[in-house]
């Protein structure tokens, strides 16, 4: 009875070695499909075969939405997708994407035990969501080209989303996005070419059936993580507050010199968080923005 007994205990922890064995290869080959094709590069179909073969049950969505991140016909905008998935999809996401960054490495540390590391680890949620939608945004700006997101009302109350963090977070990933695509426009050209920045503008999308500068849900609990490599933990609020602060800026500065009303400047500048000085702690702006206000009140 006694050898029977051993028998099975020895059978259950060989598949249990079996699962987590497959479990890790599955993630480093989605980690280094996501590596070599997440930019202009397109996989092959036997590529994608590959990648949609042997998967794990609980990997399913992680492949699924990785196949999605390398395709230049990429469906991650439509609701599946934006829609924030379930805890343990969103760790192995998490996952996945470090150990892109570890392929990305002069001298790469073993894959292998980078996941076994991060599986044990707890990882605090609202990293999670960010590197969720890190990874969707990123694969708007590298695969799904020209930029274009005027047609799209994203309504943050649909997507899963189960607090005003969240949200926050959603918006303001796209956002980031969204800031890139015209800060070359507003800073590398001597002057501004504030035409093309201002049509980009005009590409951005709706949030929650209003334009992108009205949304102003931000009175969430700051948060530390690392945002940029080799800046530690920074206040997430800071930083993509900042951004966003530049982005309006830029707007207004784009509007004017391309001969918008001021009724249609101060629209952005009073429908947004530019006028929320409850904000301006989070930013290197603080100053232009108390003189603006200044102004504004004579």
């Amino acid at each position: 009875m006694k050898h029977t007994a051993f028998a099975l205990i020895a059978l259950l922890f060989a598949a249990a070695s079996y699962g987590q064995s497959a479990n890790h290869a599955k993630r480093i080959e989605l980690a280094k499909a996501y590596h070599n094709f997440m930019f202009s590069n397109e996989p092959s179909k036997q590529v994608l075969k590959e990648l949609r073969t042997n998967v794990p049950k609980e990997l399913t969505a992680s492949a699924d939405f990785i196949t999605q991140t390398i395709l230049t016909d990429s469906k991650v905008l439509t609701k599946p997708y934006l829609t924030l998935p379930d805890d343990a999809t969103l760790k192995h996401l998490y996952i996945i994407r470090e150990v892109n960054y570890n392929m990305h490495e002069e001298e790469p540390g073993d894959n292998n035990t980078i996941i076994d590391s991060l599986d044990k680890a707890t990882i605090p949620h609202y990293e999670l969501v960010d590197a969720y939608y890190s990874l969707l945004f990123t694969a708007v700006s590298n695969k799904l080209q020209p930029f274009d997101l005027s047609k799209f009302d994203f309504n943050t109350n649909t997507l899963n989303l189960k607090d005003d963090t969240e949200k926050g977070i959603f918006y303001l990933s796209c956002m980031r996005l969204c800031g890139t695509s015209i800060w070359g426009y507003m800073n590398i050209p001597k002057p501004a070419n504030t035409k093309e920045a201002n049509n980009y503008i005009k590409k951005f999308p709706k949030f929650n059936g209003q334009p992108y500068y009205q949304y102003t849900d931000f009175n969430f609990p700051d948060f530390t993580m690392e945002i940029e490599d080799d800046k530690g933990p920074e206040s997430y609020k800071a930083y993509h507050i900042n951004k966003l602060y530049e982005t309006l800026i830029y707007h207004i500065i784009a509007m004017g010199e391309q001969g918008a009303s001021e009724e249609e400047k101060q629209k952005v500048l009073l429908g947004s968080v530019l006028r929320m000085n409850k904000y301006y702690k989070y930013t290197s702006y603080k100053d232009l923005l108390e003189q603006t206000f200044q102004e504004v009140k004579k």
